[in-house]
């Protein structure tokens, strides 16, 4: 069994803006997955840098509200909001409610900082 709580996670400011907390990495514990799982927070009238991953990635909405960018399309998320964002799609969002827009990042294979890059 393995378990990991958001409180133990250290915060740390991502290449594309937002804070993150890494909750589970096959590379960083004797884990059984391809994907790798973080917890993200982008502040009210805020928003994360362009990029693109390599890998394919799925936002899933906690709390907030946003307006998601994919490869020129926008459209608006909020909680409980489920996102895919294909291999090498251009993508940011931004915060556009009144509070923090907090989400669950998955993306599989697992993140690599050789796979983003940031625009």
């Amino acid at each position: 069994m393995f378990l990991k709580r958001l409180k133990d996670c250290a915060e740390f400011t991502a290449g594309d803006g937002s804070i993150l907390r890494e909750l589970l990495h096959p590379d960083k514990a004797d884990l059984q997955i391809r994907y790798s799982l973080a917890h993200a927070k982008v502040a009210k009238g805020q928003k994360t840098a362009p990029h693109k991953l390599k890998t394919s990635e799925v936002y899933y909405i906690i709390t907030g509200a946003g307006l998601m960018h994919i490869d020129g399309e926008a459209f608006e998320v909020g909680a409980e909001s489920s996102i895919y964002i294909p291999p090498g799609a251009r993508q940011y969002i931004e915060n556009t409610g009144d509070g923090d827009l907090e989400f669950l990042c998955i993306v599989d294979p697992a993140w690599r900082k050789e796979d983003e890059e940031v625009i």
